[in-house]
């Protein structure tokens, strides 16, 4: 399948990578041109813009910050929309507002092209070795169409309903995770307050109800002070804010939401923002004074 790819950088790059791998023709773009010549020597090929690429290829994959950079490529000047033709399929794997994706969505097919939300779940690693979680919003029988394609990059590929379900699902995984981190960071600050080891705690509730994939990858990250992005805590915080922007505009309430956004704004005010969603635990070791290692 010839498959065009907008959006290099953490995920993009090795999903695309894993696409290349499994045989898929790859047309690719993005602004930073190491990473395209990175994804170009695994053997895929270089597009300026997004209407180049939809001019090559009848589905196309997006990977991007946020809800203004799909609408400006999907939409936008010399973007999919340029360049597509009627029955053209956009996959917009990004994590933005779900209200945003049925509004692109909406705009796209007055120009006959279809349109998919499929947020990911699972960070660098599993981007790397092709295991994240996909949640995918639109028409089933798209679903059902690109659901193999879609396992090339992916542990898990589900299909969550209407158009925008894929980022409530995604939005819904977010609060999840960040609510774990936070308890994992005040577990272990409260541990190490208490005079007992927090490896050893950890070691000795992983097993237990307490234990999660959540506590598997960052109760060690905290505890070997590895903050290296896997996923930044800058990128958390716009993906609460969009958690909170689509909670409100329902009247659901999200009270835990709130307290980790204004918690992930501290840290950022400490310049962390950056780093890992781990330094959650950052948090923790500076209104108890200690160091969680």
């Amino acid at each position: 399948m010839k498959i065009g790819f907008i959006g290099l950088g953490i995920m993009g790059k090795p999903m695309s990578k894993n696409l290349v791998k499994a045989g898929h023709e790859l047309v690719v773009c993005d602004f930073n041109k190491d990473a395209v010549a990175e994804v170009v020597a695994a053997g895929a090929k270089e597009a300026a813009n997004g209407a180049e690429v939809a001019k090559e290829c009848d589905v196309i994959i997006t990977m991007l910050p946020n809800s203004p950079h799909v609408r400006a490529v999907a939409l936008g000047e010399n973007g999919i929309a340029e360049g597509a033709h009627e029955g053209t399929v956009l996959i917009d794997m990004s994590s933005i507002d779900p209200v945003e994706s049925k509004k692109i969505g909406a705009e796209l097919a007055k120009k006959g092209i279809e349109m998919l939300d499929a947020p990911v779940s699972g960070g660098e690693p599993k981007a790397i070795d092709g295991t994240l979680s996909v949640m995918v919003g639109g028409k089933k029988e798209l679903f059902d169409r690109f659901y193999d394609m879609l396992m090339v990059m992916a542990g898990s590929v589900v299909y969550v309903g209407e158009l925008g379900s894929g980022n409530v699902a995604k939005l819904a995984n977010q609060i999840v995770v960040a609510v774990n981190i936070a308890a994992v960071g005040e577990a272990l600050a409260f541990a190490k307050k208490a005079g007992t080891d927090p490896e050893l705690v950890y070691q000795a509730i992983r097993g237990g109800l307490a234990g999660s994939t959540v506590m598997d990858a960052k109760a060690p990250m905290m505890l070997s002070r590895n903050f290296k992005p896997g996923f930044r805590i800058e990128l958390h915080i716009k993906d609460l804010t969009n958690a909170l922007n689509a909670a409100h505009a329902i009247a659901a309430p999200v009270p835990l939401t709130g307290q980790l956004m204004e918690m992930m704004q501290a840290l950022k005010a400490d310049g962390y923002e950056k780093e890992d969603h781990s330094s959650l635990v950052k948090y923790y070791e500076k209104i108890s004074n200690v160091t969680v290692e």
